[in-house]
Order: C-alpha cells, then sequence, then structure tokens
C-alpha cells in the first residue's frame, strides 16, 4: 500500500464527517449559505438593483429577484465580458466556462475565486466517499485516467474561457498529477480520432485503476482497446476497480460498458455542470447521489408542472417533497441569482438529502452532451428547405443513433415524412448537418472532433407518424410527436415505416 492510498483515509474520514454535519442540519446549513451570499451580492451592480439590502430571508429574496434562465442573464454577462467590474459577484471571474446556449448559440458561465472549490473539491470528496465506505484506495497509487475535453484556454477579453473539463484540468491536485493520464499535450489535442490514438498508446501499457468520462467516450476508448488487442478490458487492465461518470443518463450505455470491461466493477455518479458541482452518489448500495448543501451554493425547487406558469411556487430545502419532479434552480459564490440550469431532478431521500436526475425541462438530444434542443432542429430544417424549395415535409422527429448496427461512428438520425422529397436528398442531408454545425456548437465539436459522423435522414411512409400516433392511442387531441428524444423509444418504433 502505498503512501497516498494510506494517507487518503483520515482525510476522508475528516472530510466525510464534516459533509454529516452539514447534511445533519440542512436548513440551517443552507440558511448560512444564504446569508453569505446576500452579504457578498449586495454589493454587486446586481444586488443593487434588486434591493440585497432589503433582504433579510428567503421570502424577501422572491420577492426582489426572479428566475431567470442564461438569456434573461445575458445583459450582465455582457457587462463582464466588457471588463466591468463587480456586477453579479465581487471582482471578475476566474473563468468563463463555455457551454451550448439556446437561443444565443454560446453561453459564458462565470466561475469566481470563490466558486472554482466547488467544481474540485466536489469530484476529490466523491472519490473521499468512497473510500471512506469501502476502505478501498489502493486505486490511488495506480494510473488514473480522465477522459475530458480540451485544457487550452482562449480569453474573453480578460478573462480566461474554456470547457468545464478543460478548467477543471488545471486544478488536478498536486498529489494526483505524478498518476494521471493522458499527458497534458494528449489532452490538448481537438481531433477526437487523433486524441484518442494517442490515449490509448499513453495508456495500454499503463497500469489503470480508474477512469473517468462521459459513458459514451468511455465505450469509444473501450472498443478502441479492443480491436487493438482483441481482449476484454479487464484482461488489458486487471487492476481496473472504479469507474467515475456524469453528463449524460448512463442507463443507455451501461450493458454494453460493462460487457466490454468483461466483469463487475464499482462506479460513482456525478452530478456537474458548467454552474456548478451538485451532488454525487455517496453510498454504492444506495440509489441516488447526495446533494451538495454547503458547497456556495443556495437551492430553490419549483414543481415541474408550474415550471411554464407566469407565478411558479418556489421553495427551499425544507419544503421538498419525495419523489416529485422539480425545476433546479440555483445562486452560488459566482454571481447566479435564481438561475435555472434546465435540469429536473427528484428527491428520494430527505435523510440525507439525495437526489436523481429526471431529465430536462424541455425535450433534447444530448447523448454525448450536446444538448440539441428542438428550436436548433426546426430552424436547420427551415433553413434546409429554402435552399431546397421543392421540399414539403409531413413530419420529422429526431433521435440519436448511439450504436450503429451498421457500424461506424454514432450519429444524430433524422426520421422524416415527406410530403414531397428534395430533388438531392444526399445534399439536403449534408445542408441540415452544416446547419446543426451552425446553430450548435457542442454538434459543432463532436462533429470536427469526430465523435459523431454527419447525420442521416431516414425516409418515412407519407402516412408513417399518423399510423405510429394511432397505434399508441394518441391520435388527435392535443398528443404531439416529440420533435426530438433522447433515447430510441420513438424512434425504434417508427422504422417499420421506413422507405
Amino acid at each position: 500500500m502505498g503512501l497516498k492510498s494510506i494517507l487518503s483515509k483520515p482525510f476522508a474520514k475528516y472530510i466525510v464527517d464534516k459533509q454529516n454535519k452539514s447534511s445533519e442540519n440542512p436548513e440551517e446549513t443552507q440558511e448560512k449559505v444564504f446569508q453569505k451570499l446576500i452579504s457578498v451580492g449586495k454589493n454587486t451592480l446586481f444586488g443593487k438593483e434588486h434591493n440585497f439590502n432589503d433582504i433579510k430571508n428567503y421570502d424577501d429574496f422572491k420577492k426582489n429577484v426572479p428566475v431567470r434562465d442564461y438569456e434573461q442573464l445575458k445583459s450582465y454577462i455582457n457587462k463582464i465580458i466588457a471588463g466591468e467590474s463587480d456586477v453579479l459577484w465581487k471582482g471578475l471571474p476566474l473563468y468563463f466556462a463555455k457551454t451550448s446556449g439556446t437561443t444565443s448559440g454560446v453561453k459564458y458561465i462565470p466561475i469566481s475565486k470563490d466558486s472554482i472549490s466547488n467544481h474540485i473539491n466536489g469530484a476529490r470528496d466523491a472519490l473521499l466517499n468512497y473510500i471512506n465506505e469501502t476502505g478501498k484506495s489502493d486505486f490511488l497509487d495506480k494510473d488514473l485516467i480522465f477522459l475530458s475535453g480540451s485544457p487550452v484556454l482562449d480569453k474573453k477579453e480578460k478573462v480566461p474561457t474554456g470547457r468545464l473539463s478543460g478548467i477543471v484540468n488545471h486544478h488536478v491536485p498536486s498529489y494526483l498529477r505524478s498518476n494521471q493520464k493522458p499527458q497534458y499535450e494528449t489532452n490538448c489535442i481537438d481531433d477526437w480520432e487523433q486524441k484518442l490514438d494517442k490515449i490509448i498508446d499513453e495508456t495500454l501499457h499503463a497500469d489503470m485503476s480508474l477512469i473517468s468520462g462521459i459513458p459514451p467516450w468511455v465505450q469509444m476508448y473501450f472498443d478502441k482497446l479492443q480491436t487493438k488487442t482483441g481482449k476484454l478490458i479487464k484482461d488489458i487492465f486487471p487492476d481496473f476497480q472504479l469507474f467515475v461518470y456524469g453528463g449524460v443518463n448512463f442507463e443507455p450505455y451501461k450493458k454494453k460498458l460493462f460487457e466490454s470491461i468483461g466483469k463487475k466493477i464499482d462506479s460513482i455518479e456525478l452530478f456537474p455542470a458548467s454552474e456548478g458541482f451538485f451532488a454525487f452518489q455517496d453510498k454504492q448500495n444506495e440509489e441516488g447521489m447526495l446533494l451538495l448543501l454547503n458547497s456556495g451554493i443556495f437551492y430553490e425547487f419549483i414543481p415541474s408542472e408550474e415550471y411554464f406558469s407566469a407565478n411558479p411556487t418556489r421553495i427551499s430545502i425544507k419544503d421538498v417533497e419525495i419523489n416529485k419532479n422539480y425545476a433546479l434552480i440555483i445562486n452560488n459564490n459566482a454571481g447566479l441569482w435564481s438561475y435555472s440550469i434546465g435540469d429536473t431532478i427528484k428527491f428520494i431521500s430527505k435523510n440525507p438529502y439525495r437526489v436523481i436526475v429526471s431529465g430536462r425541462i424541455k425535450h433534447f438530444i444530448s447523448a454525448f452532451g450536446e444538448h440539441v434542443i428542438a428550436e436548433e432542429v426546426e430552424k436547420a430544417m427551415k433553413m434546409a428547405m429554402e435552399k431546397f424549395p421543392e421540399t414539403e415535409i409531413t413530419e420529422f422527429t429526431v433521435a440519436p443513433n448511439v450504436t450503429p448496427l451498421e457500424g461506424g461512428l454514432p450519429y444524430h438520425e433524422w426520421l422524416i415524412a415527406f410530403g414531397k422529397k428534395p430533388d438531392d436528398i444526399n445534399k439536403f442531408a449534408e445542408e441540415l448537418n452544416t446547419n446543426m454545425v451552425q446553430l450548435n456548437i457542442y454538434y459543432k465539436d463532436l462533429i470536427v472532433g469526430n465523435i459523431l459522423q454527419a447525420l442521416k435522414i431516414s425516409t418515412l411512409s407519407n402516412n408513417a407518424f399518423q399510423d405510429y400516433m394511432k397505434s399508441e392511442g394518441k391520435l388527435g387531441g392535443q398528443n404531439k410527436v416529440p420533435r426530438l428524444s433522447n433515447d430510441r423509444e420513438i424512434a425504434d418504433k417508427l422504422q417499420k415505416y421506413k422507405i
């Protein structure tokens, strides 16, 4: 047993004891976070415009601060980008995390000197909880791989800017740097296939014990390793014992991933986002993730069925109910105030508060973290039809094809019932793909990085959607086929209508 493994156990116990104290007094813990946020926020432009000096409690706060998404907060972000200090939080942000937007294309999420620890310590504490619970710590003495985005940062005026995973890479603790894979230079490669080949060269003969990343990216890594060696992952990495993941729903990938490994291993689920690190799996044999109550974030919750109401109910942690869908609203120490992150969660425990991520407040595709929304696919279709004016569309829907039967890279399948086909359907598909690249920065990254291949069109019979809805007992009324889905439930049922 190495030094890291030995020292991690008392440190893990210290962190878990401290965490448990916060969890045992959830309302008091959140109230302290709330008051601290207000005390700093009252000296900002946002705080002055929203009368923070008059806010004594959460009820006062709700009266003064409406729920916002990025578009509604964008005017403040633009002031920061222009160089203004003390806008949403004290000073300037330490970073901007660049992420995909809805109507504005790219979002720039501030990460402050105060909030960076939330992102770093969240992942660290997930591992420490695992060590404390299981007693397993020897994985720290072997090689660890974190499949992440490029750590190369640009600048948005004065503020370093990049993908969250790349930013976090700069803050990996020094005690993990010595056995972290891949090398920094490898992580900087933009093309995913080139990067993956280099990662395999670096790790093929390493003593890998922990692998962390978004499940489909990890699966691609496993596939290439198996193609190169003809072996199961357990035979390539005999000491591989822990898989850490987050970012997408694991279920579509779970069966194939564990078949590739060839044995059951422990796993830890994380709930990270550019706006904050919210929860992690703290128990191996219990469902859900522990909500982090003392990490610089004050949480609000809106019942999902009320989210689009004029005056939705807003509650704090003390009023949540088990197994009810809530839209997650956050206030954090980077200056995001009553910010709607778009995720929905359910509480499955209140002692302690554990959650599962139940979905998005709107339909989307994010099989690879691209978060394609209905507005984007509809706009892409509209733009393509303007280029091919002979085209008529009866109906269409879009779904990911993660593991194509024909082999090759994954892609987005556009299932379209044409009233009148475009003269050249292949060029029409190319135009759709070009439009999606323009409209969604994450989709562009995945295409350019050779993680996804260009979208493919499946032509359906003219009455396909009507026949499908009829077969489901949903023809007529207010029933609609979702414009896009993050699974293949609908897409697979539509296959029988392909021409």
